[in-house]
């Protein structure tokens, strides 16, 4: 065990993990700012159903059920049949990969002898945060101490709300990808009732929160290039291997050791060679107009989303926020925003250059990356 994830495990444990009480923590993974805010919650014990290797003195948790209301705006995806009942990726697909800081550190299995897992490998600690369809909890790997995010989903919930596609194709992406700056997915489980997703944590939160915590809710413009830029590098490796993310938006970024921003969230995420997509899905202020229309739509909602968020860290706010959803539409469709006279020209410049509703005329990220705005504050080395 590194010395990082030492200091790391006794800055971030707040509660005696196996058992003790725990204290509540705002949600590292907020839902969207139309959704309601996240509650307070504690845990209690349980025995989990189906979970195999249980050991009598185990260290066991009950998680709290499931959040109401639903994602603002998201709608099914229906390019897929419902399936009766949910099931993983087989087990050859299955990537339980060990983290790239070395061979001691991780919680999988090696190449040749991949480790099935279950509940009985993890000490379980405080919550996280809380989603849609289940929570999230900071976990510790029994064997090799490794602190990981254990992401929680409930089947039950997954296939009442006829999700249960979209669940293995976030699974299918995100185990998959390896770059600096997209949350690593070290693999997956499941029982009878849960399924459990094994992600890198990352100690800094959502950059809404981060976002909150900042004088008139917005960044200096330093900062937010850097964002930019981490951004940028990310969804260039994802563009490359035709991976649509499809709902960029503060609460789906996270900030690892460091303050390396991370892409987190792959649930509306597609792997998209050829064809183009019409579902209607994401949060409202950030979907692009070819989107919110119904039409088909390739990786350039993501440059549209770029733009969105970073006019969002310069100013506190979405640029087509609007008391109702029509108006809302309106602005999106027309492109209408205001430009605050404290936002710099280059800054400007480049938001201009990514919200335009041809989706073929927005900036490439290539071209984004060595924008004079970015040049100048994003320390590229």
């Amino acid at each position: 065990m590194s010395h990082m994830n030492k200091e790391n495990w006794k800055n971030t444990q707040s509660a005696t993990v196996g058992g003790g009480t725990t204290s509540s923590m705002a949600a590292a993974a907020a839902a969207a700012k139309s959704a309601a805010g996240v509650g307070r919650f504690q845990l209690k014990s349980f025995q989990p159903t189906g979970a195999a290797e249980s050991k009598p003195q185990q260290s066991l948790f009950k998680l709290p059920p499931p959040p109401r209301k639903p994602e603002p705006v998201a709608t099914k995806q229906p390019e897929e049949p419902k399936k009766d009942e949910f099931k993983v990726p087989t087990v050859n697909q299955q990537q339980q990969q060990q983290p790239q800081s070395g061979s001691s550190s991780g919680c999988g299995g090696s190449g040749k002898d991949k480790k099935i897992w279950t509940l009985s490998n993890f000490d379980i600690g405080r919550p996280l945060g809380r989603g849609k369809f289940g929570n999230v909890y900071l976990a510790r790997e029994k064997e090799t101490k490794f602190v990981i995010a254990l992401k929680v989903l409930f089947k039950k919930q997954v296939h009442a709300q006829g999700i249960e596609h979209q669940v293995r194709r976030e699974i299918e992406i995100q185990s998959h990808l390896r770059h600096p700056n997209i949350l690593r997915m070290y693999g997956y489980f499941h029982d009878e009732t849960r399924i459990y997703l094994i992600l890198e944590y990352a100690p800094g939160g959502t950059l809404f929160s981060k976002l909150q915590t900042q004088p008139g809710n917005k960044f200096p413009e330093k900062q937010c290039a850097i964002y930019i830029n981490m951004l940028v590098s990310a969804l260039i490796y994802l563009h490359e291997r035709n991976v649509i993310h499809r709902d960029i938006k503060p609460e789906n970024l996270l900030l690892g050791h460091g303050g390396d921003l991370k892409i987190a969230d792959f649930g509306w995420s597609v792997h998209e060679p050829t064809s183009t997509r019409t579902t209607l899905c994401g949060t409202l202020d950030y979907l692009s107009p070819e989107m919110v229309q119904g039409q088909p739509h390739t990786k350039n909602v993501d440059l549209w989303s770029l733009g969105v968020l970073a006019y969002e860290l310069l100013v506190g706010r979405a640029p087509f926020h609007a008391t109702g959803f029509d108006d809302t539409y309106n602005k999106i469709m027309k492109v209408r925003y205001d430009v605050p006279p404290e936002m710099s020209r280059p800054a400007a410049h480049l938001i201009s250059r990514l919200l335009v509703k041809q989706p073929e005329q927005r900036m490439p990220l290539e071209h984004v990356a060595i924008h004079p705005w970015i040049k100048l504050h994003a320390d590229t080395k």
